[in-house]
């Protein structure tokens, strides 16, 4: 993917930031307990950075916990639909590589499905700039588990169809990004599912930057063919899909 496609496909999320809100998957509990226990310190009271905070999915749960959460999203989209979904929450458009923030002055850098859109070379030292001796920058991502037949099945329809198309895999190189920069840095992968419906996922494709680059027509005829396949995988509408969640949490030196 060229740097002009990297750009395209990370803004492509503005025009559908409310069905990214509708459509996409939260993340289980057992996901902020890891965080906590590999950060040493409870989010209660933590000051944290959410970067690439989208639709504040993962901004709602850390404020959930106590946490006092600043949302940092280049996409004015993006940033307008988590003001809905987040009152009150305070939203810097900035991106990951440039944090205007000072030196020092956070306990946890956050990157729940968005640290891909950045470049580690200056996205990483950034995040240690801002944390606190001691503080912990945390990455993750949700990712369809594909050793279950139909999600491959779907996952193979679409590498097919679309062109480039980048499936949503497990990457060995995230802890090497930030271990690279003196961080501690541990790796865990949680097993979850969540009940959804054939309609509930068509509306989540359209939301991944893959299709939401495309022209209309194509997208709706890419979207039709993967629903008419799930249809014939869920006649009923109903599906139990299962997640893999990869998380990163790299600890700065006290």
């Amino acid at each position: 993917m060229t740097d002009l496609q990297h750009h395209d496909y990370a803004m492509s999320f503005g025009p559908v930031a409310a069905q990214y809100e509708a459509a996409r998957p939260s993340y289980p509990p057992e996901l902020l307990d890891s965080v906590e226990r590999l950060a040493g310190r409870p989010l209660r009271d933590a000051e944290v950075l959410d970067v690439g905070a989208g639709t504040g999915i993962a901004t709602r749960l850390l404020r959930a916990r106590g946490a006092r959460v600043t949302a940092v999203e280049p996409s004015e989209g993006m940033a307008r639909q988590l003001l809905l979904s987040c009152p009150g929450t305070t939203v810097v458009k900035a991106g990951g590589e440039e944090l205007p923030f000072h030196d020092s002055t956070v306990d946890l850098v956050t990157y729940a499905q968005a640290f891909h859109w950045t470049d580690p070379a200056r996205s990483v030292p950034e995040a240690v700039r801002v944390l606190r001796p001691g503080g912990a920058l945390a990455v993750w991502w949700n990712r369809p588990d594909s050793t279950v037949p139909w999600l491959a099945a779907s996952r193979d329809r679409l590498v097919a169809a679309l062109t480039p198309y980048h499936p949503n895999v497990r990457s060995d190189s995230t802890a090497d990004s930030l271990a690279g920069y003196g961080l501690r840095v541990t790796d865990v992968e949680l097993a979850w599912e969540r009940r959804t419906t054939v309609d509930g996922l068509i509306a989540e494709l359209g939301s991944r930057s893959h299709l939401a680059v495309l022209p209309a027509d194509v997208r709706a005829g890419v979207l039709a063919a993967e629903r008419t396949a799930l249809l014939a995988e869920f006649p009923d509408g109903s599906v139990l899909q299962p997640w893999r969640l990869d998380l990163s949490v790299g600890v700065s030196a006290d």
